[in-house]
């Protein structure tokens, strides 16, 4: 473990809060080494904080006692719920607090015989049918997959990696190739039953409770702990046609992407379904964990040769959806779509797969990883979402001069543009102002005596954009300073403070994030 931040009078902490909860919370509550251990690490493996317990709920009930018991004690602690620990700088962690143990939930819901996933079909006033699931915070999108699959159903816009609970997606927002067209996850949300920081158990929609529904969504743990969504379904395909293009020119690249998400509408059939973009540099084999065996293994030479060639290639990968019945009419409207297109002759490379097979395609790479012990490494990651108007900026000074000169690269780099309008203002997230933004995804995985050589090409590439003007966003932001937090939220600040206030004031909940102290 690369960082470690402990105190002393920790097993002091630990003491007391054992022997005031355990009477009302049971034996739920651990404070072995092993709980210790893993609940002070996280899938970045670079920054460790212990807590003094871990909660392992057997139902949410438990959850609200342990928040109103760190709110009425006399020195307030923190409370972190913690769900895959798929975060990458400490923001699941709670020094000398509670961790909460989401899994715990989910195991003893299907213990009891309860998927925690409900599918439901109601007619609104319209007499239009509307599709839903309510879905325990706890629970893995893939399994919301798989649930609602049963009913020919399925959300409509994921993560790239679907062994993730929901709670945490809709703690951030949620991207992945379909934003463009269908918004984040968290524009996808009918409903949610909260947990407070201060323990209350509070129902929230657009219509009810609004401040709440929406500060929780994007809200990165402040508000409260998610202990169901209501999720937008919609019917289901059975099929994919996958494509990915190659180019040596980023402004034909980006020009391409942007006006292929121009065509957006949610029930515009002529559209995409999924759109990403990413870079291929010299650094191994152009398929990556992300989507191994895209490429035929016949033309990885020659992709190769023109990554060596140009330095950069960039990769525009698009995915149309198609069942029995629209097969015909889906191949079609992707051909349609992709005409006039300046990607590199020859280098378009066409697959077709299931619909599972493609949402969960970074699973196998996981796999893979994980057999070679490749996947419990540092994972110094940044993400960043850059306005549409500077990303030509971003590609001389970034990849074609910070990433090609230090040459350290390994991950995937994802690079592609969303629209703002999917997007609801007045949800915590933070984006750019401009209509059209891109996101970029340095995913790095390194060694653990390697990391802080990509942590400095990260701060490197941040330096850039202050100095050159680029007004980035973070997303899944790592910010050490107040002032960073400020300049991060902009002019959402004083609404994300207002809501702090009303919803956690003692300033419990997610303390890993570093936004707010504690109060005592």
């Amino acid at each position: 473990m690369a960082e470690n931040s402990s105190s002393f009078p920790t097993y002091l902490i630990a003491l007391f809060i054992m022997s005031r909860l355990i009477p009302t919370i049971g034996y739920r509550l651990r404070d072995d080494p092993e709980a210790i251990r893993l609940a002070s690490t996280d899938f970045g493996h670079i920054h460790s904080e212990n807590p003094a317990a871990v909660l392992y709920p057997s139902s949410i009930n438990e959850i609200s006692s342990l928040i109103k018991f760190a709110n009425n004690v006399s020195v307030p602690f923190g409370v972190a719920a913690k769900g895959q620990g798929h975060s990458t700088r400490g923001q699941a962690m709670a020094r000398n607090g509670v961790v909460v143990e989401m899994s715990s939930l989910r195991n003893h819901r299907r213990q009891h015989g309860s998927s925690g996933i409900e599918v439901v079909s109601t007619t609104n006033k319209d007499d239009v049918t509307l599709y839903y699931a309510d879905v325990g915070g706890e629970q893995l999108w893939v399994d919301v997959l798989h649930a609602t699959l049963e009913h020919g159903l399925s959300p409509v816009t994921w993560t790239d990696y679907l062994y993730l609970t929901v709670g945490g997606t809709l703690s951030n927002a949620g991207i992945g190739g379909q934003t463009f067209r269908f918004g984040p996850q968290i524009s996808n949300v009918y409903e949610m039953d909260v947990v407070t920081g201060e323990g209350d158990f509070v129902t929230c929609s657009p219509n009810n409770n609004a401040e709440l529904f929406y500060g929780v969504l994007g809200g990165l743990g402040q508000f409260g702990v998610i202990s169901r969504a209501r999720i937008a379904l919609e019917p289901a395909p059975k099929r994919v046609k996958w494509v990915r293009m190659l180019y040596s020119d980023f402004s034909a690249f980006s020009r391409d992407q942007e006006r292929l998400i121009s065509i957006n509408g949610r029930q515009q059939s002529n559209a995409l379904d999924y759109l990403e973009g990413s870079i291929l540099i010299n650094q191994g084999p152009p398929d990556n964990w992300r989507a191994s065996s895209f490429f035929p293994q016949s033309s990885h030479n020659r992709i190769i040769s023109k990554v060596n060639k140009h330095g950069i290639i960039y990769c525009l990968e698009v995915v149309k959806y198609y069942d029995h019945h629209t097969e015909t009419t889906a191949d079609k409207e992707l051909q349609n779509l992709l005409k006039g297109l300046n990607y590199l002759p020859g280098f378009k490379f066409e697959n077709d797969a299931s619909y599972v097979e493609f949402l969960n395609r970074v699973r196998s790479g996981e796999l893979k990883l994980q057999s070679e012990g490749l996947w419990d490494v540092p994972h110094p990651w940044l993400n960043l979402f850059i306005p549409k108007s500077r990303i030509t900026d971003f590609d001389l000074g970034v990849f074609k001069d910070i990433v090609l000169k230090r040459n350290i690269t390994t991950g995937p780099v994802l690079v592609y543009p969303m629209n703002r309008s999917k997007w609801n203002e007045r949800m915590s997230a933070v984006v750019p102002e401009e209509d059209v933004f891109y996101t970029v995804g340095f995913l790095h995985a390194t060694g653990f005596d390697e990391w802080k050589a990509f942590d400095e090409q990260n701060k490197e590439i941040l330096g850039f954009c202050v100095r050159a003007g680029i007004a980035v966003k973070q997303y899944l932001p790592d910010h050490k300073t107040q002032q960073g937090w400020m300049n991060h939220f902009g002019s959402k600040w004083k609404t994300f403070q207002k809501r702090k206030a009303l919803f956690d004031p003692k300033r419990i909940l997610s303390p890993g994030q570093r936004i707010f102290q504690i109060k005592e």
